[in-house]
């Protein structure tokens, strides 16, 4: 077992009930306080605990780590190290946070230097990011959309259950939650038009998504296994890919989303690590037919990470329209990673994978608007007495995840972003 695991831990902070952070999650991220330089931090119950702090202090004193190494403004350099350093770093944060340590609790300077509170810190992207990949991993939700364009009999392409179908997607727009956007603006071109149009996008579109992050990079012409895969994926965020539905449906022909997809995609501040989430690993759909030697793996992959969707339009509370679960996918992680590389493609340290939309089987855990309210033919009741068939200027879009069993609740915060009118 991986110590930082164990659910017996208990911490001497306090964690309120139904956090996402108790003592088995330490995540990693990126924080500032008061405008100062951000840096590297972890989380337990409600406080975020500097990294950078703590190093200095000695703490950290026998793991191999760079001085600076939690003074950047990103993580890279510290996934850099490999999973291994990162999980004994895991190990020695649990230690000092576990009941029965007075290693840092009575270190008080320290502790008043270390502990903020998150309400009154700036959560930052976590990591530089490279490259974006975006996939289409989610049976139901691939269904979903195939049956409202082809029917049901046609909705599966015919290669979508022998590869992992993907695309490279805008790495430079991919933004930390609570970043406002504005509505985008492109060519459509209505049913019954002869022309397209320009304008901002009327069917405005989130898409729930969990992404995964590397740490190790491989040399161009070289594949990752299945085997090897997991020596890659640092860990994951929640991902909101947002999408410009009619715009995309003018352009994908013949090369894919372009303008419909690189406006925006939000994730997570928390990079929630692969170590943490081992012990909610489920067993994955059987595939068949029956895939290709490269993408074939041993292993339980998939993971059982409850997933909801919320909408608040402006000035009005919140509301849950969607309730599903990472466990959803039919390719998981591994396959994605090999055939990713299987062509030789080279992974480097940041490196982002969306899952692609994850849709359950029930219409309560679609993961897209484009699913829940069916094309627009059934509107969702909003709280307020409005109605959405897909997002509005002013609404505030909020995704959450957690995984749970024997007591322990791991968990990713959220990632939320305000929809402004387009410029």
């Amino acid at each position: 077992m991986i110590k930082a695991n164990n659910p017996e831990l208990k911490s001497w902070v306090s964690v309120p009930e139904n956090s996402d952070f108790p003592i088995q999650n330490i995540p990693f991220g990126i924080f500032s306080v008061n405008q100062s330089q951000s840096h590297a931090a972890t989380a337990i119950g409600d406080q975020v605990l500097d990294l950078a702090a703590l190093h200095s202090a000695g703490l950290f004193n026998g793991i191999d780590l760079p001085a600076n190494v939690f003074e950047q403004n990103t993580l890279n350099d510290f996934m850099a190290l490999g999973k291994k350093t990162a999980r004994a770093l895991r190990d020695r944060v649990s230690e000092l946070l576990s009941e029965g340590n007075t290693e840092l609790k009575s270190y008080d300077a320290l502790c008043e230097s270390a502990f903020h509170n998150m309400a009154d810190v700036e959560m930052h992207l976590p990591v530089h990011v490279p490259n974006y990949t975006d996939f289409y991993s989610s049976e139901q939700h691939a269904f979903n959309v195939g049956t409202m364009f082809r029917g049901p009999e046609n909705a599966l392409m015919p290669n979508w259950k022998h590869i992992p179908v993907g695309y490279h997607g805008r790495a430079s727009s991919i933004v930390v939650s609570g970043t406002p956007f504005h509505r985008p603006k492109g060519q459509t071109k209505a049913d019954d038009a002869n022309q397209p149009s320009f304008g901002p996008c009327r069917l405005l579109d989130f898409e729930l998504e969990m992404a995964y992050i590397t740490c190790k990079e491989n040399q161009l012409g070289d594949s990752v296994s299945t085997e090897e895969a997991e020596d890659y994926i640092f860990g994951f965020v929640i991902l909101n890919d947002w999408s410009a539905r009619d715009i995309q449906k003018w352009e994908y022909v013949p090369l894919g989303p372009f303008l419909a997809k690189n406006f925006a995609s939000h994730v997570s501040p928390w990079v929630v690590t692969m170590d943490a989430l081992k012990p909610f690993t489920v067993e994955g759909p059987e595939q068949d037919p029956e895939v290709l030697s490269y993408l074939k793996y041993d292993e339980k992959t998939h993971f059982d990470v409850k997933l909801e969707v919320a909408i608040a339009p402006d000035g009005s509370e919140e509301q849950t329209v969607s309730n599903s679960n990472f466990k959803h996918m039919y390719w998981n992680v591994r396959q994605q990673l090999a055939h990713h590389t299987v062509n030789g493609c080279n992974m480097q340290v940041g490196d982002m994978y969306g899952s692609g939309t994850i849709s359950g089987p029930e219409e309560s855990a679609y993961g897209s608007m484009l699913e829940l309210s069916w094309r627009g033919t059934k509107p969702l009741p909003m709280k307020d007495g409005s109605e959405r068939k897909f997002i509005q200027d002013g609404d505030t879009v909020i995704m959450r995840g957690h995984a749970e069993q024997n007591g322990v609740r791991i968990g990713f915060g959220e990632v939320k972003a305000k929809v402004l009118p387009a410029k």
